[in-house]
């Protein structure tokens, strides 16, 4: 095989790579599915020692899309941040941050500030 372009696997390559690892396919096989040489493979699996890393997810205390989105509609309304914060049951430091890190009162968008977290 000749040199080519570094690729990024999406994760649902990665979740293959997996799979086929845990059925007991070699590096050799599993990198023919992706016309590359076996130590790409073996990278993504030796990045974890062999074990298939868990499945991310949110943190409940993050704030969910729909809260980002009463933010989104209390700023258009000209709502202060503290009465943002009482109507969600969140503290008025985490409104003023999500706010500030999210291109601020004017610029805030719900769903780029949650593509963003």
């Amino acid at each position: 095989m000749k040199r080519r372009k570094r690729i990024y696997y999406t994760d649902t390559q990665k979740a293959l790579m997996w799979d086929r690892w845990q059925q007991g396919e070699s590096l050799h096989q599993i990198a023919s599915l992706f016309d590359r040489h076996h130590s790409c493979v073996r990278n993504i699996l030796a990045e974890h020692g062999g074990i298939r890393p868990p499945v991310r997810r949110r943190s409940p205390r993050m704030l969910s899309l729909a809260e980002r989105e009463e933010i989104s509609r209390g700023l258009a309304a000209g709502r202060s941040i503290r009465t943002i914060a009482v109507s969600l049951g969140r503290a008025p430091s985490t409104i003023s941050r999500e706010i500030g890190r999210n291109e601020g009162r004017e610029g805030y968008r719900a769903s780029q500030a949650d593509q963003a977290a």
